[in-house]
């Protein structure tokens, strides 16, 4: 009976350690599960690199999945958790930590990650980090929205979203006026990230008409380097939001191969 009782103990260890593939992605093994009652997944590569790097995807899993499957082929997990429509609030940024305690206990992923902050992931992005620079190990942020006077708000030459205005003023318990001086956004986080010496690689478009340049990286950019940061920006001429990433994703994954030990 003890015996039988040390091999269901073993099992369920191994279990919680390693749950069982649900599905494929890409040719990779994808687990999913909830936590919170809100969908998070991780994605194994066939060969792990040495000390377990992952690369955590903020916003939108599978859109202009390049660069995320190249870290794959390199021996990268890649992760999401989805907390969508929380503008990067102080709630999201806790339950974020509480799935990067799951994904480094069930996964044995490194304890610090890479975050990946396309467009309104950069909210996520770049708060988790000046949150917690323990955890992370670099961010790569792609059109990244970075002041939601920018986006939503759409209070300089942006399109704005008055839907999604209305639920970042109410979660963050701001008005029209108050929202002026609001200084919670990740503009306000750079020079605290760069003096904890975190490399940022960020791609945008020069033309982005949704989240504009001028408001979000150009700025971000400037302060950062300013605090001594290290962060490398790829300008695409002429392009606007769209499309994402880069089509040969190679600069951003040498970047990340290059700065993340």
């Amino acid at each position: 009976m003890r015996h039988l009782v040390l091999l269901l103990v073993l099992s369920l260890v191994a279990y919680a350690a390693d749950p069982p593939p649900t599905t494929k992605w890409n040719g990779f093994v994808r687990h999913d599960f909830s936590l919170d009652g809100r969908p998070g997944l991780v994605v194994k590569p066939a060969n792990a690199a040495p000390g377990m790097p992952w690369i955590w995807r903020t916003e939108f899993f599978g859109h202009e999945p390049q660069g995320d499957i190249a870290l794959l082929n390199a021996g990268w997990h890649v992760a999401f958790f989805k907390v969508s429509d929380r503008y990067g609030d102080p709630k999201s940024i806790a339950l974020m930590d509480e799935f990067h305690g799951r994904a480094v206990s069930s996964f044995g992923l490194s304890r610090r990650a890479v975050l990946e902050g396309f467009s309104r992931g950069g909210l996520y992005a770049v708060n988790f980090a000046a949150a917690h620079p323990d955890k992370t190990a670099a961010l790569y942020l792609d059109a990244p929205v970075l002041d939601i006077r920018s986006w939503p708000g759409g209070k300089g030459k942006g399109k704005g979203d008055a839907r999604c205005w209305r639920q970042a003023l109410e979660i963050y318990a701001l008005s029209e006026d108050t929202a002026k001086d609001f200084k919670g956004n990740p503009l306000d986080k750079a020079e605290a990230l760069a003096k904890a010496r975190i490399p940022i690689i960020a791609v945008v478009g020069d033309a982005d008409d949704v989240v504009p340049y001028d408001e979000n990286t150009q700025p971000f950019a400037e302060k950062y380097q300013a605090a001594g940061g290290t962060i490398e920006v790829i300008v695409k001429p002429g392009v606007s939001h769209h499309p994402h990433s880069l089509k040969d994703p190679k600069p951003i994954v040498d970047f990340l191969l290059k700065h993340v030990k």
